[in-house]
């Protein structure tokens, strides 16, 4: 094998795959990078941890073809430090050992058989649907955090992805919270329903973050595997198996309390309480009161610690219905103003004891809900 590429495209393919690389394996060929040329004139990278499969395609001039694979983390911090320019990969017939040249840099790289890399998985017969990025990637970040990240209940560290007619419903949740966004299809799609591990959305989402073009989304007719193809990258992801509770049950129909503010002015007194809540238990209250005549509505955001100190912070909201106090995790409420990033929200609930639902307002898309912790007031 004998290829030229830019230290450029190299460095972006190598630190794309990368994250696709075992950390910690009792299969030694999955902490390498497994470089293969195409007949198209492409150099495709590839990584795996036996659970997600990650290949790459860059230009390069194919000299002669073949492949080899060598350990991710040494190639990837080696090129790294290379500089801008064209990067020379050679590997003789019968050797192991990788040879990168570039300007006045040199070296070699003992690796492994690439004929031993475990092969990608072919992914075809179930459903095979187009996605558009942007939409993809904001539905991704506003659910995939809901996640659970212990394995007590393998199922919820998964984001139940649900294809329905014209509309795709992805939904997480780790037991104290859930978010759910629909995203609508340009094309209708069989009934399918599939868990996609948190992590495998996670990394996607990166991806998605330089796409403009639509991304494709394939199963296999078992539903064990899911394959996601961008432009220059694919992704394969061992599906998560079992049933995902029926979420719907935990979003309430009615409230009898809503509160809309704006996401930036809660988020940053949330973040002062939390200060404080750090030492209490997590715990953040919101006192939500409605206005009289042209006074305005307000929330008043607060924590407490013991021996420690308390804080409390108030921001105007439009308050329809009867006021409440109601007390959250304040990582919780973090982490779904966060999702939001910005406009305005509404905050529905029913009392001190009920969960508390949160919408972007004037967009039926998205809601979220917090289950409420139990303080003395």
């Amino acid at each position: 094998m004998k290829v030229t590429c830019t230290q450029e495209a190299f460095s972006r393919g190598l630190s794309v795959v990368g994250r696709a690389v075992a950390a910690r394996s009792t299969l030694p060929i999955t902490s390498h990078v497994l470089i293969t040329t195409e007949d198209d004139g492409k150099l495709r990278l590839s990584a795996t941890n036996l659970e997600i499969t990650m290949n790459y395609w860059i230009e390069a001039e194919i000299l002669e073809p073949g492949a080899a694979a060598v350990p991710a983390r040494l190639l990837t911090d080696f090129v790294n430090t290379l500089p801008v320019d064209r990067i020379t990969l050679e590997l003789a017939a019968r050797s192991r050992q990788l040879k990168v040249e570039c300007a006045r840099n040199e070296a070699q790289i003992s690796g492994l058989d690439a004929e031993d890399f475990p092969p990608t998985p072919v992914v075809q017969d179930g459903i095979d649907v187009q996605l558009e990025a942007k939409g993809l990637r904001q539905a991704i970040a506003q659910t995939v955090f809901a996640a659970a990240t212990d394995d007590s209940r393998p199922v919820l560290t998964g984001v139940d992805t649900k294809f329905e007619g014209n509309l795709l419903t992805l939904a997480a949740s780790d037991g104290f919270r859930l978010s759910v966004y629909k995203l609508p299809l340009t094309a209708s799609v069989d009934a399918t329903e599939i868990v996609v591990p948190s992590r495998a959305f996670a990394e996607l989402s990166r991806l998605l973050a330089e796409e403009d073009e639509a991304v494709t989304l394939r199963t296999n007719a078992a539903k064990t595997q899911v394959l996601f193809r961008l432009a220059n990258a694919e992704m394969v992801a061992q599906l998560i198996q079992g049933t995902f509770p029926n979420f719907n049950q935990l979003i309430p129909a009615s409230s009898t309390s809503r509160a809309v503010a704006e996401v930036g002015e809660f988020l940053r007194e949330t973040r002062t309480a939390s200060v404080f809540a750090r030492d209490g238990s997590g715990i953040v209250r919101l006192v939500v009161t409605p206005g009289e005549g042209v006074t305005p509505g307000k929330i008043v955001i607060s924590a407490r610690a013991e021996e420690v100190g308390d804080n409390e912070g108030e921001i105007d909201a439009a308050v329809e219905g009867e006021g409440v106090k109601i007390a959250f995790n304040g990582k919780y409420l973090q982490d779904v103003l966060q999702a939001l990033e910005s406009g305005q929200l509404a905050m529905e609930t029913t009392g001190p004891s009920s969960q508390g639902v949160f919408k972007t307002l004037g967009d039926d898309s998205y809601v979220h809900v917090i289950m409420p912790m139990f303080v003395q007031w």
